[in-house]
């Protein structure tokens, strides 16, 4: 695909000259003689990239950049001027600007500006992409292919296996699968396999009755009922206990339930869609996982690549999570300087999509100019790789999670949920203590 340029100088010799040495590149290149005539342009025009000059009559490069990082805040610019001096230069690339070149422009250093400014032109204008994949961010042609694929498979009942590294977004494709399926009306619920104990994980998964089990003190629905005409989203299908994957086995086979205490089943209308970052062959060679099961979810399987290998969509990203920032809604920020774009276009990113989105929430909060710089961005990537939380910090994570899911099973009963918990009352005051958990607040609560 060529990439579109947009050259403004109100020199129309140097424009024709540099529209010809462009398109002799390969460029698509649309041409203005002003600032006034680029905005109009680029409100027709997919643009990937600006070069303009800095001296024009009515407005200049700079208030043009101004312009374009308001309505196009992924659009790169280049600033090319024959008076222009260091500070302004300085003070160009402070606010954002891509490069500042003097005239006469040097081929070579033009070109050069022009490679590296469009592997950081995330979002020109913004593409409109059918409501069904609106959150699924990138322009990556391996990503582009699984959508294509989505859509494909939507509107059948098939059950789909989302694989791929932690991090990488297979709840968002879930979510896009289900809602490019125009034939179900019901709801998309998900559950993580791997955060709750198995009798949780069943009951939560199947439901029960009243006095199924000590502290069920009320029935509840289940996250297949609740499901119905809808779609079940698996996450982490890789740490669901055996007894349970053999509960989900029949009822992926019979396409019925049984809540934990019931002597009747119910039949289910459910889109089965389930996730993980596990290697499932290797855990069915070694008894972790049952081989019936996996050919029962893996009847489609989309693999999600690392962030690493879809570099292109790095830019985009970093727009759309810094517009959703406090900072850059309160104006406290407004971009990434380009060093700072290109550090993080080339970084590892072991934690992937959501390593990403921590770092430009990190960044957006400590920045202290409106153009977020390189070093910040160099000190959040060392925060992140040096972070792991302590065993004691995730043994409190996961007792206050526990801790809120019994309290929604009983309704918030404390000697129910202590019951549930296999703890006495004393001990179980104390720990909803510890963690300023107030169990009123799970009266009435539905799971």
């Amino acid at each position: 695909m060529q990439d579109h340029l947009l050259l403004v100088d109100d020199d129309a010799n140097l424009l024709k000259l540099l529209e010809i040495r462009l398109e002799a590149e390969g460029f698509v290149v649309i041409t203005a003689s002003s600032a006034e005539e680029a905005l109009q342009l680029l409100r027709n025009h997919q643009v990937d990239l600006v070069i303009t000059d800095l001296r024009m009559e009515g407005a200049d490069g700079l208030e043009l950049f101004t312009q374009i990082r308001h309505f196009y805040p992924g659009l790169q610019v280049i600033i090319m001027s024959a008076q222009g001096t260091i500070p302004e230069a300085v003070s160009a690339t402070q606010m954002g600007v891509f490069e500042f070149l003097t005239k006469p422009i040097d081929k070579a250093a033009l070109m050069e500006s022009i490679r590296s400014a469009l592997k950081q032109s995330g979002a020109s204008q913004a593409e409109v992409f059918e409501g069904w994949r609106e959150h699924v961010v990138t322009r990556s042609p391996n990503m582009e292919r699984i959508l294509n694929q989505v859509r494909q498979v939507a509107s059948s009942d098939v059950s789909i296996l989302v694989t791929g590294p932690s991090g990488s977004g297979k709840e968002l494709l879930a979510r896009a699968v289900h809602e490019a399926d125009k034939d179900r009306h019901g709801p998309i619920v998900a559950v993580n396999c791997g955060a709750l104990p198995e009798q949780l994980l069943e009951s939560e998964l199947f439901g029960h009755v009243k006095g199924a089990f000590t502290g069920a003190v009320s029935e509840h629905q289940g996250l297949f009922r609740a499901a119905h005409e809808g779609t079940l989203f698996l996450d982490e299908i890789g740490d669901m206990p055996m007894p349970v994957q053999v509960k989900l086995l029949r009822a992926l086979q019979e396409r019925r339930i049984r809540p934990v205490g019931s002597t009747k089943s119910e039949t289910v209308d459910v889109r089965i869609i389930s996730a993980t970052n596990r290697d499932l062959e290797q855990d069915m060679r070694e008894g972790l996982f049952r081989e019936d099961l996996f050919y029962r979810l893996n009847v489609i399987n989309f693999h999600l690549p690392s962030l690493a290998e879809r570099q292109e969509d790095i830019p985009l990203l970093v727009n759309h999570f810094l517009h959703s920032t406090e900072a850059y809604k309160m104006g406290k920020v407004s971009s990434f300087a380009p060093a700072a774009l290109d550090v993080m276009i080339h970084a590892p990113w072991p934690g992937n999509v959501r390593q990403l989105q921590n770092v430009v929430q990190r960044t957006a909060a400590l920045a202290t100019t409106p153009v977020i710089p390189e070093s910040l961005v160099r000190d959040a990537l060392t925060v992140e790789d040096r972070y792991l939380p302590s065993l004691s910090q995730a043994r409190l994570q996961f007792e206050h999670d526990y801790l809120v899911k019994v309290l929604r099973l009983t309704s918030g009963s404390v000697a129910d949920a202590a019951l549930l918990a296999q703890r006495n009352r004393t001990d179980f005051y104390k720990l909803l203590k510890r963690h300023k958990i107030q169990p009123e607040k799970f009266k009435n609560s539905k799971v």
